[in-house]
């Protein structure tokens, strides 16, 4: 019997319940997997929560590894015993599950089972920002909310690798010095200082070429005001609240500045850009351009636990769920 965690109606940590499950034979396109390691990710708090909406019930998460157990008719490429991870696929708290073969990527050598759930879904949002929504340039100045957090922390050394000047914001002290020993050269807590204030001494006045902003309502406004004329504002999660902009005239007002909104159901639509993304981000840890930090790993059972510790930002770096 399978272990999972189900949420049969959306509401605060409480609703995720632990459950067992018989996991049927893989269909036509589909593999079985023994997972290993599970990746925490705040969507997964999104969907819980109703924010992002879900057809309930279902078994939450959307990241993680394991060890291929059965394949389906069709299946070409992978076979029992294979080691794979995955991201942006609902499903994931789980000890046992079926998923779609295309949506596998296998692991290299220098990949372990834990490392892989714990930069799939947010390393390869790091790559489609930095690489895609944005390519960014030797020379150029990035603002990174969040800085301390998995995806930023991934995101500003490999942003540091590829040449720009990395400007993180957190929320404590503790907090900046981890951002500052990941890649940022600047760091500002901005709930002490007005972050688009300092980001104009940092920058002489010119503002950054481009924000990442994960944190939505409460830096949106100052993400705006952080940014060079014609430079782009990329909201990419709503940890604070979401964000609405009535008057769009405010951009034109503070630069013709451009703002997005991406996501990785359609940056990695098709299974050669997502192997693309992964093949880039296994290559940037293995030479050294990234090293992840895993803060805290939780038995599959306490997942609400770990909902709890993400909401409340009391972690920093990957969080894991163990089966």
């Amino acid at each position: 019997m399978a272990k999972v965690i189900t949420v049969h109606q959306t509401g605060g940590p409480e609703a995720l319940r632990l459950e067992e499950r018989e996991l049927e034979a893989p269909g036509p396109g589909q593999v079985a997997l023994r997972q290993t390691a599970i990746g925490l990710n705040f969507i997964d708090t999104y969907q819980r929560s109703g924010l992002y909406p879900m057809k309930t019930p279902f078994v939450a998460g959307n990241e993680g590894a394991g060890v291929i157990t059965a394949v389906g008719p069709g299946v070409e490429g992978l076979r029992v015993g294979d080691r794979v991870a995955y991201q942006g696929l609902p499903g994931a708290y789980a000890s046992e599950r079926l998923a779609p073969a295309e949506r596998m990527v296998a692991l290299p050598d220098g990949i372990e089972d834990r490392l892989a759930a714990a930069i799939m879904l947010k390393g390869l949002t790091a790559y489609y920002l930095l690489f895609k929504t944005w390519a960014v340039q030797k020379g150029e100045t990035i603002l990174w909310h969040a800085a301390a957090g998995g995806t930023g922390q991934i995101a500003t050394q490999w942003a540091r690798a590829l040449g720009a000047t990395v400007i993180g914001t957190a929320g404590s002290a503790e907090k900046l010095a981890l951002a500052k020993a990941n890649g940022c050269h600047h760091v500002i807590n901005y709930r002490e200082e007005d972050f688009a204030v300092r980001v104009r001494e940092l920058t002489d006045g010119r503002g950054v070429d481009v924000v990442y902003d994960g944190v939505g309502k409460a830096t949106f406004e100052g993400s705006l005001d952080s940014l060079r004329p014609r430079g782009l504002m990329v909201s990419f999660g709503n940890a604070s609240g979401v964000v609405s902009i009535p008057d769009l005239g405010i951009l034109s007002k503070k630069g013709s500045l451009y703002v997005t909104r991406p996501t990785g159901v359609h940056y990695f639509a098709r299974r050669e850009d997502l192997l693309a993304g992964a093949a880039a981000l296994f290559a940037a840890i293995l030479n050294g351009s990234i090293t992840v930090n895993i803060d805290r790993t939780f038995p599959l059972e306490r997942a609400a636990d770990a909902h709890r510790a993400l909401e409340q930002r009391e972690t920093t770096g990957s969080v894991l769920l163990l089966p």
